[in-house]
Protein backbone atom coordinates (compact mmCIF):
# COMPACT_ATOMS: atom_id res chain seq x y z
CA UNK A 1 0.00 0.00 0.00
CA UNK A 2 1.06 3.45 -1.07
CA UNK A 3 2.34 5.60 1.66
CA UNK A 4 2.50 9.72 2.35
CA UNK A 5 4.00 9.93 5.33
CA UNK A 6 6.92 13.02 5.60
CA UNK A 7 10.32 12.82 6.51
CA UNK A 8 9.59 14.59 9.84
CA UNK A 9 6.47 11.81 10.83
CA UNK A 10 9.04 8.82 10.32
CA UNK A 11 11.35 10.37 12.23
CA UNK A 12 9.13 9.48 15.49
CA UNK A 13 10.27 5.65 15.79
CA UNK A 14 6.23 4.66 16.49
CA UNK A 15 5.46 6.45 12.96
CA UNK A 16 8.38 4.64 11.07
CA UNK A 17 7.11 1.24 12.41
CA UNK A 18 3.83 1.82 11.53
CA UNK A 19 4.10 3.06 7.92
CA UNK A 20 6.62 -0.20 7.56
CA UNK A 21 3.35 -2.09 8.46
CA UNK A 22 1.03 -0.53 5.82
CA UNK A 23 3.13 -0.39 3.10
CA UNK A 24 3.30 -4.61 3.31
CA UNK A 25 -0.23 -4.37 2.88
CA UNK A 26 -1.38 -5.27 -0.57
CA UNK A 27 -4.98 -4.81 -0.20
CA UNK A 28 -6.02 -8.78 -1.00
CA UNK A 29 -8.68 -9.22 1.28
CA UNK A 30 -7.94 -12.65 2.61
CA UNK A 31 -7.78 -11.19 6.35
CA UNK A 32 -11.85 -10.39 6.20
CA UNK A 33 -12.66 -14.01 5.66
CA UNK A 34 -11.22 -14.60 8.91
CA UNK A 35 -11.61 -11.75 10.86
CA UNK A 36 -14.71 -12.16 13.41
CA UNK A 37 -16.03 -8.94 13.15
CA UNK A 38 -16.14 -9.17 9.63
CA UNK A 39 -18.08 -12.35 9.61
CA UNK A 40 -20.42 -11.32 12.44
CA UNK A 41 -21.62 -7.89 10.39
CA UNK A 42 -19.94 -7.50 7.02
CA UNK A 43 -18.86 -4.17 7.63
CA UNK A 44 -15.67 -3.66 5.56
CA UNK A 45 -14.33 -1.04 7.94
CA UNK A 46 -15.00 -3.79 10.70
CA UNK A 47 -12.25 -5.71 8.93
CA UNK A 48 -8.13 -5.44 9.04
CA UNK A 49 -8.28 -4.38 5.33
CA UNK A 50 -10.59 -1.38 6.47
CA UNK A 51 -9.37 -0.87 9.39
CA UNK A 52 -5.92 -0.02 8.11
CA UNK A 53 -7.50 2.43 5.56
CA UNK A 54 -8.44 4.31 8.47
CA UNK A 55 -5.94 4.19 10.35
CA UNK A 56 -3.50 5.04 7.64
CA UNK A 57 -5.56 8.30 6.98
CA UNK A 58 -5.20 9.06 10.38
CA UNK A 59 -2.18 8.77 11.05
CA UNK A 60 -0.68 9.99 7.49
CA UNK A 61 -2.41 13.24 8.24
CA UNK A 62 -3.01 13.21 11.71
CA UNK A 63 -6.06 13.78 12.53
CA UNK A 64 -8.49 14.55 15.18
CA UNK A 65 -9.82 10.67 15.55
CA UNK A 66 -13.83 10.99 14.50
CA UNK A 67 -16.19 9.27 16.63
CA UNK A 68 -16.68 7.10 13.70
CA UNK A 69 -13.35 5.79 13.32
CA UNK A 70 -13.10 5.00 17.00
CA UNK A 71 -15.97 2.91 17.10
CA UNK A 72 -14.29 0.66 14.07
CA UNK A 73 -11.14 0.56 15.94
CA UNK A 74 -12.67 0.10 19.12
CA UNK A 75 -14.78 -2.97 17.42
CA UNK A 76 -11.32 -4.94 16.96
CA UNK A 77 -10.34 -7.73 19.27
CA UNK A 78 -6.82 -7.85 18.53
CA UNK A 79 -7.33 -11.57 17.98
CA UNK A 80 -4.82 -11.56 15.21
CA UNK A 81 -7.03 -13.81 13.24
CA UNK A 82 -5.95 -11.86 10.21
CA UNK A 83 -1.95 -12.13 10.81
CA UNK A 84 -1.78 -16.08 10.42
CA UNK A 85 -4.17 -15.44 7.43
CA UNK A 86 -1.84 -12.45 5.65
CA UNK A 87 0.37 -13.60 2.59
CA UNK A 88 2.34 -10.37 2.79
CA UNK A 89 3.50 -10.65 6.35
CA UNK A 90 1.63 -7.67 7.63
CA UNK A 91 1.86 -7.34 11.59
CA UNK A 92 -1.57 -5.47 12.51
CA UNK A 93 -0.78 -5.77 15.81
CA UNK A 94 1.67 -3.02 16.19
CA UNK A 95 -0.79 -1.17 13.94
CA UNK A 96 -3.33 -1.33 15.96
CA UNK A 97 -1.62 -0.88 18.94
CA UNK A 98 -0.05 2.54 17.96
CA UNK A 99 -3.66 3.77 16.84
CA UNK A 100 -5.39 2.59 20.06
CA UNK A 101 -2.74 4.94 21.60
CA UNK A 102 -3.15 7.55 19.59
CA UNK A 103 -6.57 8.01 19.97
CA UNK A 104 -6.21 7.79 23.88
CA UNK A 105 -4.04 10.76 23.23
CA UNK A 106 -6.05 12.83 20.62
CA UNK A 107 -9.98 12.01 21.68
CA UNK A 108 -11.52 12.86 24.13
CA UNK A 109 -14.38 9.91 24.89
CA UNK A 110 -17.49 10.55 26.52
CA UNK A 111 -17.58 10.64 29.84
CA UNK A 112 -19.48 7.23 30.10
CA UNK A 113 -16.70 5.83 28.13
CA UNK A 114 -13.51 7.56 30.49
CA UNK A 115 -15.08 6.10 33.45
CA UNK A 116 -15.52 2.55 32.62
CA UNK A 117 -12.32 2.75 31.22
CA UNK A 118 -10.77 4.10 33.88
CA UNK A 119 -12.26 2.02 36.63
CA UNK A 120 -10.93 -1.27 34.67
CA UNK A 121 -7.39 -0.04 34.40
CA UNK A 122 -7.57 0.95 37.58
CA UNK A 123 -9.09 -2.48 38.94
CA UNK A 124 -8.33 -5.42 36.77
CA UNK A 125 -4.43 -5.33 36.69
CA UNK A 126 -4.13 -5.42 40.64
CA UNK A 127 -5.13 -8.45 42.45
CA UNK A 128 -6.13 -7.51 45.67
CA UNK A 129 -8.31 -4.49 43.92
CA UNK A 130 -9.94 -7.08 41.30
CA UNK A 131 -10.87 -9.58 44.24
CA UNK A 132 -12.32 -6.70 46.14
CA UNK A 133 -14.76 -5.23 43.35
CA UNK A 134 -15.55 -9.61 42.63
CA UNK A 135 -16.88 -9.59 46.16
CA UNK A 136 -19.24 -6.32 45.97
CA UNK A 137 -20.08 -7.53 42.29
CA UNK A 138 -21.73 -10.83 43.27
CA UNK A 139 -23.79 -8.73 45.82
CA UNK A 140 -24.94 -6.54 42.25
CA UNK A 141 -25.38 -9.10 40.33
CA UNK A 142 -29.19 -9.45 39.50
CA UNK A 143 -29.43 -6.03 38.67
CA UNK A 144 -27.35 -6.75 35.65
CA UNK A 145 -30.44 -7.70 33.29
CA UNK A 146 -31.87 -4.26 34.33
CA UNK A 147 -28.64 -2.17 34.15
CA UNK A 148 -28.48 -3.72 30.04
CA UNK A 149 -31.07 -1.87 29.50
CA UNK A 150 -29.04 1.43 29.40
CA UNK A 151 -26.41 1.71 26.43
CA UNK A 152 -24.76 3.78 29.25
CA UNK A 153 -24.52 1.03 31.41
CA UNK A 154 -23.95 -1.67 29.28
CA UNK A 155 -19.83 -1.81 30.47
CA UNK A 156 -21.60 -2.72 33.99
CA UNK A 157 -24.33 -5.42 33.65
CA UNK A 158 -21.33 -6.79 31.14
CA UNK A 159 -19.04 -6.39 34.70
CA UNK A 160 -21.93 -8.28 36.71
CA UNK A 161 -22.73 -11.10 34.35
CA UNK A 162 -19.15 -12.17 34.69
CA UNK A 163 -18.99 -12.06 38.18
CA UNK A 164 -18.87 -15.74 39.47
CA UNK A 165 -20.85 -16.99 41.74
CA UNK A 166 -18.70 -17.79 43.91
CA UNK A 167 -14.71 -16.10 44.28
CA UNK A 168 -12.40 -19.23 44.85
CA UNK A 169 -9.91 -18.57 47.86
CA UNK A 170 -6.10 -19.42 46.50
CA UNK A 171 -5.20 -22.78 46.06
CA UNK A 172 -3.31 -24.58 48.94
CA UNK A 173 0.01 -24.58 48.55
CA UNK A 174 -0.37 -22.11 45.76
CA UNK A 175 3.27 -19.99 46.39
CA UNK A 176 3.61 -16.08 45.91
CA UNK A 177 7.27 -16.03 46.24
CA UNK A 178 10.66 -17.65 45.34
CA UNK A 179 11.38 -18.52 49.06
CA UNK A 180 8.14 -20.02 49.36
CA UNK A 181 8.19 -22.15 46.13
CA UNK A 182 11.36 -23.50 46.82
CA UNK A 183 9.89 -24.46 50.55
CA UNK A 184 6.87 -26.16 48.74
CA UNK A 185 9.59 -28.04 46.36
CA UNK A 186 8.62 -32.16 46.95
CA UNK A 187 12.41 -33.45 47.80
CA UNK A 188 11.64 -36.49 46.03
CA UNK A 189 11.75 -34.54 42.78
CA UNK A 190 14.72 -33.25 42.10
CA UNK A 191 15.33 -30.49 39.75
CA UNK A 192 17.00 -32.29 37.16
CA UNK A 193 15.96 -29.68 34.33
CA UNK A 194 16.88 -26.38 36.41
CA UNK A 195 15.05 -23.46 37.50
CA UNK A 196 11.57 -21.38 35.89
CA UNK A 197 10.11 -18.62 37.01
CA UNK A 198 6.14 -18.85 37.25
CA UNK A 199 4.21 -15.80 35.74
CA UNK A 200 2.08 -15.01 39.09
CA UNK A 201 -0.19 -12.91 36.31
CA UNK A 202 -3.31 -10.31 37.79
CA UNK A 203 -6.62 -12.01 36.99
CA UNK A 204 -6.44 -15.70 36.65
CA UNK A 205 -5.13 -16.31 40.24
CA UNK A 206 -7.94 -14.54 41.70
CA UNK A 207 -10.80 -16.57 39.17
CA UNK A 208 -8.92 -19.63 38.96
CA UNK A 209 -6.10 -20.08 41.11
CA UNK A 210 -5.99 -23.83 40.84
CA UNK A 211 -4.12 -23.13 37.49
CA UNK A 212 -1.52 -21.59 38.73
CA UNK A 213 -1.13 -24.53 41.26
CA UNK A 214 -1.63 -27.23 38.97
CA UNK A 215 1.19 -25.97 36.56
CA UNK A 216 3.48 -26.15 39.73
CA UNK A 217 2.80 -29.05 40.42
CA UNK A 218 3.45 -30.55 36.79
CA UNK A 219 6.73 -28.76 36.11
CA UNK A 220 8.06 -30.62 39.22
CA UNK A 221 7.18 -33.37 38.21
CA UNK A 222 9.00 -32.81 34.84
CA UNK A 223 11.93 -31.55 36.59
CA UNK A 224 11.91 -27.99 37.19
CA UNK A 225 12.16 -25.95 40.35
CA UNK A 226 9.39 -23.39 40.56
CA UNK A 227 10.20 -19.60 41.88
CA UNK A 228 8.05 -16.83 41.78
CA UNK A 229 9.77 -12.99 41.13
CA UNK A 230 9.37 -11.06 44.40
CA UNK A 231 7.99 -7.30 42.53
CA UNK A 232 6.34 -8.60 39.54
CA UNK A 233 2.90 -7.52 38.57
CA UNK A 234 0.67 -7.64 35.77
CA UNK A 235 2.18 -7.81 32.13
CA UNK A 236 0.15 -4.81 30.40
CA UNK A 237 -1.59 -6.78 28.06
CA UNK A 238 -5.21 -5.46 29.46
CA UNK A 239 -4.13 -1.59 29.69
CA UNK A 240 -2.40 -2.19 26.88
CA UNK A 241 -5.19 -2.72 24.53
CA UNK A 242 -7.05 0.33 25.86
CA UNK A 243 -4.49 2.66 24.09
CA UNK A 244 -2.71 3.07 28.12
CA UNK A 245 0.89 2.85 26.50
CA UNK A 246 2.60 4.97 29.39
CA UNK A 247 0.47 2.17 31.87
CA UNK A 248 1.53 -1.09 29.64
CA UNK A 249 5.19 0.27 29.24
CA UNK A 250 5.30 0.63 33.23
CA UNK A 251 3.89 -2.74 33.88
CA UNK A 252 6.73 -4.09 31.17
CA UNK A 253 9.61 -2.15 32.78
CA UNK A 254 8.31 -3.52 36.37
CA UNK A 255 8.26 -6.89 34.86
CA UNK A 256 11.67 -6.98 33.26
CA UNK A 257 13.25 -5.38 36.55
CA UNK A 258 11.77 -8.10 38.65
CA UNK A 259 12.48 -10.99 36.44
CA UNK A 260 16.19 -9.67 35.28
CA UNK A 261 17.11 -9.72 39.28
CA UNK A 262 16.49 -13.72 39.00
CA UNK A 263 17.83 -14.41 35.73
CA UNK A 264 21.24 -14.22 36.57
CA UNK A 265 20.55 -17.52 39.11
CA UNK A 266 20.23 -19.36 35.92
CA UNK A 267 16.64 -19.19 34.74
CA UNK A 268 15.49 -21.60 32.00
CA UNK A 269 12.23 -20.35 30.93
CA UNK A 270 9.58 -17.73 32.50
CA UNK A 271 6.54 -20.07 32.39
CA UNK A 272 3.04 -17.98 31.43
CA UNK A 273 -0.03 -19.89 31.60
CA UNK A 274 -2.27 -17.38 30.62
CA UNK A 275 -2.48 -17.08 26.25
CA UNK A 276 -2.70 -13.21 26.65
CA UNK A 277 -0.28 -12.50 29.38
CA UNK A 278 2.06 -14.73 26.56
CA UNK A 279 1.94 -12.90 23.65
CA UNK A 280 2.13 -9.66 25.48
CA UNK A 281 5.65 -10.88 27.17
CA UNK A 282 6.90 -11.96 23.33
CA UNK A 283 6.41 -8.59 22.43
CA UNK A 284 8.19 -6.88 25.50
CA UNK A 285 11.31 -6.32 23.14
CA UNK A 286 9.51 -4.65 20.85
CA UNK A 287 7.56 -2.12 23.60
CA UNK A 288 10.52 -1.18 25.09
CA UNK A 289 13.00 -1.76 21.65
CA UNK A 290 13.82 2.22 22.01
CA UNK A 291 14.34 2.43 25.91
CA UNK A 292 18.10 2.31 26.11
CA UNK A 293 18.13 1.30 29.67
CA UNK A 294 15.39 -1.38 28.99
CA UNK A 295 16.11 -2.66 25.42
CA UNK A 296 18.61 -5.49 26.18
CA UNK A 297 17.15 -6.96 29.28
CA UNK A 298 13.46 -6.87 27.68
CA UNK A 299 13.97 -8.64 24.68
CA UNK A 300 16.05 -11.53 26.63
CA UNK A 301 12.61 -12.07 28.97
CA UNK A 302 10.79 -11.99 25.46
CA UNK A 303 13.25 -14.66 24.39
CA UNK A 304 12.90 -16.77 27.84
CA UNK A 305 9.09 -16.29 28.05
CA UNK A 306 7.17 -19.78 27.45
CA UNK A 307 3.91 -20.63 27.22
CA UNK A 308 3.62 -23.72 29.63
CA UNK A 309 2.44 -25.75 26.90
CA UNK A 310 5.43 -25.30 24.71
CA UNK A 311 7.96 -25.80 27.88
CA UNK A 312 6.06 -28.96 28.24
CA UNK A 313 6.10 -30.34 24.85
CA UNK A 314 9.66 -29.79 24.66
CA UNK A 315 10.26 -31.35 27.56
CA UNK A 316 8.02 -34.21 27.78
CA UNK A 317 5.42 -35.24 30.57
CA UNK A 318 6.28 -37.65 33.42
CA UNK A 319 4.86 -40.99 32.91
CA UNK A 320 1.01 -41.25 32.82
CA UNK A 321 -0.21 -42.34 36.00
CA UNK A 322 -3.75 -43.45 35.25
CA UNK A 323 -7.07 -41.06 35.24
CA UNK A 324 -10.26 -41.45 37.39
CA UNK A 325 -13.46 -43.10 35.86
CA UNK A 326 -16.28 -41.17 34.77
CA UNK A 327 -19.37 -41.41 36.32
CA UNK A 328 -22.93 -40.40 34.95
CA UNK A 329 -22.31 -40.52 31.44
CA UNK A 330 -22.30 -43.06 28.75
CA UNK A 331 -18.49 -44.80 28.21
CA UNK A 332 -16.48 -43.11 24.88
CA UNK A 333 -12.95 -43.62 23.63
CA UNK A 334 -9.97 -41.88 25.05
CA UNK A 335 -8.73 -41.54 28.77
CA UNK A 336 -11.24 -42.78 31.07
CA UNK A 337 -13.56 -42.36 28.88
CA UNK A 338 -13.33 -38.82 28.52
CA UNK A 339 -13.86 -36.47 25.38
CA UNK A 340 -12.28 -33.08 25.06
CA UNK A 341 -13.41 -30.19 23.44
CA UNK A 342 -10.41 -27.74 22.68
CA UNK A 343 -10.25 -24.11 22.48
CA UNK A 344 -7.53 -22.48 20.88
CA UNK A 345 -7.26 -19.18 22.40
CA UNK A 346 -6.71 -16.22 19.62
CA UNK A 347 -3.45 -15.44 22.09
CA UNK A 348 -2.18 -18.85 21.70
CA UNK A 349 -2.99 -19.44 17.87
CA UNK A 350 -2.42 -16.25 16.27
CA UNK A 351 -0.41 -14.12 18.93
CA UNK A 352 1.80 -16.83 19.71
CA UNK A 353 1.91 -19.42 17.16
CA UNK A 354 0.98 -22.34 19.42
CA UNK A 355 -1.53 -24.81 17.61
CA UNK A 356 -0.98 -28.49 17.68
CA UNK A 357 1.03 -29.12 20.67
CA UNK A 358 -1.81 -28.63 23.18
CA UNK A 359 -3.86 -31.31 21.25
CA UNK A 360 -0.71 -33.31 21.26
CA UNK A 361 0.14 -33.16 24.85
CA UNK A 362 -3.52 -34.13 25.73
CA UNK A 363 -3.84 -36.96 23.28
CA UNK A 364 -0.01 -38.50 24.41
CA UNK A 365 -1.94 -38.96 28.21
CA UNK A 366 -5.15 -40.52 26.51
CA UNK A 367 -7.70 -38.14 26.29
CA UNK A 368 -9.86 -37.75 22.87
CA UNK A 369 -9.39 -34.19 21.76
CA UNK A 370 -11.87 -32.07 19.28
CA UNK A 371 -11.09 -29.15 17.79
CA UNK A 372 -14.75 -27.19 16.82
CA UNK A 373 -15.53 -25.44 13.46
CA UNK A 374 -14.39 -22.01 13.20
CA UNK A 375 -11.63 -22.71 15.71
CA UNK A 376 -9.99 -19.72 14.37
CA UNK A 377 -12.46 -17.44 15.52
CA UNK A 378 -12.08 -15.36 18.84
CA UNK A 379 -15.00 -16.20 21.58
CA UNK A 380 -15.39 -12.58 22.29
CA UNK A 381 -13.32 -12.33 25.88
CA UNK A 382 -10.07 -10.46 24.21
CA UNK A 383 -9.30 -9.01 27.27
CA UNK A 384 -11.58 -6.41 28.36
CA UNK A 385 -13.60 -6.93 24.78
CA UNK A 386 -16.77 -8.76 26.69
CA UNK A 387 -17.11 -5.59 28.66
CA UNK A 388 -16.20 -2.57 26.74
CA UNK A 389 -18.08 -4.30 23.36
CA UNK A 390 -21.05 -6.33 25.12
CA UNK A 391 -23.40 -6.80 22.49
CA UNK A 392 -20.83 -8.28 19.61
CA UNK A 393 -18.76 -9.89 22.59
CA UNK A 394 -22.49 -11.83 23.15
CA UNK A 395 -22.79 -12.75 19.43
CA UNK A 396 -19.08 -14.41 19.27
CA UNK A 397 -19.23 -16.23 22.47
CA UNK A 398 -22.91 -17.51 21.64
CA UNK A 399 -21.60 -18.86 18.08
CA UNK A 400 -18.57 -20.41 19.78
CA UNK A 401 -20.24 -22.33 22.32
CA UNK A 402 -22.61 -23.73 19.59
CA UNK A 403 -19.57 -24.91 17.88
CA UNK A 404 -18.25 -26.67 20.78
CA UNK A 405 -21.60 -28.36 21.75
CA UNK A 406 -22.06 -29.49 18.59
CA UNK A 407 -18.89 -31.75 19.49
CA UNK A 408 -20.65 -33.53 22.30
CA UNK A 409 -17.40 -33.52 24.27
CA UNK A 410 -17.74 -34.03 28.32
CA UNK A 411 -15.13 -31.04 28.89
CA UNK A 412 -13.55 -28.07 26.81
CA UNK A 413 -10.13 -27.05 27.51
CA UNK A 414 -8.68 -23.84 26.99
CA UNK A 415 -4.97 -21.91 27.73
CA UNK A 416 -6.59 -18.32 28.66
CA UNK A 417 -8.08 -17.32 31.45
CA UNK A 418 -10.29 -14.79 29.29
CA UNK A 419 -11.55 -17.18 27.16
CA UNK A 420 -12.29 -20.16 29.92
CA UNK A 421 -14.52 -17.28 31.65
CA UNK A 422 -16.57 -16.50 28.33
CA UNK A 423 -17.37 -19.74 27.56
CA UNK A 424 -18.13 -21.21 30.84
CA UNK A 425 -20.90 -18.34 31.09
CA UNK A 426 -22.65 -20.34 28.37
CA UNK A 427 -21.54 -23.59 27.95
CA UNK A 428 -23.30 -26.94 29.20
CA UNK A 429 -20.04 -28.93 29.97
CA UNK A 430 -17.12 -27.97 32.56
CA UNK A 431 -14.36 -25.32 31.16
CA UNK A 432 -11.33 -25.97 32.56
CA UNK A 433 -7.46 -25.14 31.53
CA UNK A 434 -5.28 -27.64 29.52
CA UNK A 435 -2.63 -27.79 31.89
CA UNK A 436 -5.22 -28.72 34.78
CA UNK A 437 -6.11 -31.94 33.01
CA UNK A 438 -2.20 -32.57 32.12
CA UNK A 439 -1.88 -32.48 35.67
CA UNK A 440 -4.84 -35.02 36.29
CA UNK A 441 -3.55 -37.21 34.00
CA UNK A 442 -0.23 -37.65 35.51
CA UNK A 443 -0.67 -37.80 39.23
CA UNK A 444 -2.20 -34.55 40.21
CA UNK A 445 -5.43 -33.97 41.52
CA UNK A 446 -8.96 -33.96 39.40
CA UNK A 447 -9.40 -30.17 38.00
CA UNK A 448 -12.53 -29.09 40.28
CA UNK A 449 -14.24 -28.08 37.60
CA UNK A 450 -14.74 -31.58 36.67
CA UNK A 451 -15.63 -33.23 40.33
CA UNK A 452 -18.71 -33.92 39.65
CA UNK A 453 -18.10 -36.29 36.48
CA UNK A 454 -15.17 -38.22 37.87
CA UNK A 455 -14.37 -40.78 40.76
CA UNK A 456 -11.55 -42.03 41.89
CA UNK A 457 -9.75 -44.81 40.01
CA UNK A 458 -9.92 -48.63 41.88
Amino acid sequence: MQTRFSAQQLAQPAMATSEAVIRKCVHCGFCTATCPTYVLLGDELDSPRGRIYLIKDLLENERTPTAEVVKHVDRCLSCLSCVTTCPSGVNYMHLVDHARSYIETHYRRPLPERLWRALLAAVLPYPRRFRAALALGRLARPLAPLLGRSAALQPLSAMLALTPARVPRAAAGDAVSPTAARAAADPALPARRGRVLLLQGCAEPVLQPQVRAATARLLRRVGYEVAFAAGEGCCGALVHHMGREAQALRAARRNVDAWTGALGEGIAAIVITAGGCGAAIKNYGHLLRHDPDYAGRAAQVAALARDVTELLEASGLPERTGLPERTGLPQQSGAAGLTVAYHPACSLQHGQQITTGPVRLLESVGFRVKLPAEAHLCCGSAGTYNILQPVIAGQLAERKVAQLDRLAADVVATGNVGCAVQIAQRASIPVVHTVELLDWATGGPPPPGLLAIVRPAS
